[in-house]
């Protein structure tokens, strides 16, 4: 996953960020993740009221056409986007652009700060576009090679989630699996959920990685309520492959995860694929499956 690192420090600042759920509903019972195909299998009462992607899934297509993305990610239906990096606008332009589309971003995928004043400076750039989260994506691997770094990182994270709280933000932070490989004790997130302070630092579950890493959603959710209003939707194969698919293509039965929002804290719900064959394609099916899902 090197290559999300690199694509942040390519592209440059923040990035960018589905809003509110339609009454979620439920608590987490500890049922581990149910692996039988999930298309058409609940009815409920309840939906996904805004469907949002993290346009990493678009990253070439946005490269060669930026508005003209935006423009087909609106077609399909989504509301909300969350996107790594700046792709040469400022934070002003990409709001003026997201407005234009009927888009808004509540989140935005950001790079470590070096400095004092760089996260100020992320932090001035999220306001700017109207983001109510920064979110942290990676962590290198040189920053995590022995226990006693994770508690390191997780203070640093407390720190700089104080100065986005100051700033009206919130920080969050963005797992894959390898926070899910035995540590010591414990695994770096568990370090982290139980080191960072729930009054500063909030998480967005990928779900998929939580899967892929042996890991079950509803664990987490139910050791930890209210500690994920950010999830990012994409589907996986059967064990042990796990092969990354698109929503509704695989094993996760993501109403069992919805229905579980009052218990997660989930606010925002954000499809993604990290290497679609088809970005478009995949985008679009992914948010087909989610706007016919019920709960």
């Amino acid at each position: 996953m090197t290559t999300r690192r690199d694509f942040l420090v390519k592209v440059g600042g923040a990035a960018l960020g589905v809003t509110a759920l339609a009454c979620a509903k439920g608590r987490a019972d500890g049922t581990r993740v149910d692996t039988t195909p999930a298309a058409a299998k609940s009815t409920g009462d309840h939906r996904l009221e805004r469907i949002g992607i993290q346009l990493y899934t678009l990253r070439t297509l946005l490269a060669k056409d930026f508005e003209g993305t935006l423009a087909r990610v609106a077609e399909i239906g989504y509301k909300e986007v969350e996107l790594a990096g700046f792709f040469g606008r400022t934070p002003v332009q990409l709001r003026e652009l997201l407005a234009k589309h009927g888009l808004t971003s509540p989140s935005s995928h950001i790079a470590m700060p070096d400095t004092d004043a760089a996260w100020a400076r992320t932090l001035e750039d999220a306001n700017t576009i109207g983001n109510k989260w920064v979110v942290m994506p990676w962590i290198d691997a040189t920053q995590r090679k022995s226990p006693d770094d994770w508690p390191r990182i997780a203070e640093r994270y407390n720190v700089l989630a104080a100065k986005a709280k100051a700033a009206g933000l919130r920080f969050a932070y963005h797992n894959h699996d390898f926070e899910l490989v035995k540590v010591g004790d414990s695994t770096g997130l568990e370090v982290l959920l139980s080191k960072t302070d729930p009054a500063l630092v909030d998480f967005e579950m990928d779900i998929y990685w939580i899967v892929k890493g042996g890991g079950d959603p509803f664990d987490f959710i139910a050791r930890h309520p209210k500690r994920f209003p950010l999830m990012h939707v994409k589907d996986a194969t059967a064990a042990p492959e796990r092969k990354m698919m698109d929503v509704g293509s695989g094993t996760i039965d993501f109403a069992k995860i919805f229905a579980a929002g009052a218990a997660s804290g989930m606010k925002h719900a954000f499809v993604e694929h990290d290497n679609p064959a088809d970005p478009s394609a995949s985008a679009r099916a992914s948010y087909m499956h989610l706007a016919a899902l019920r709960w």
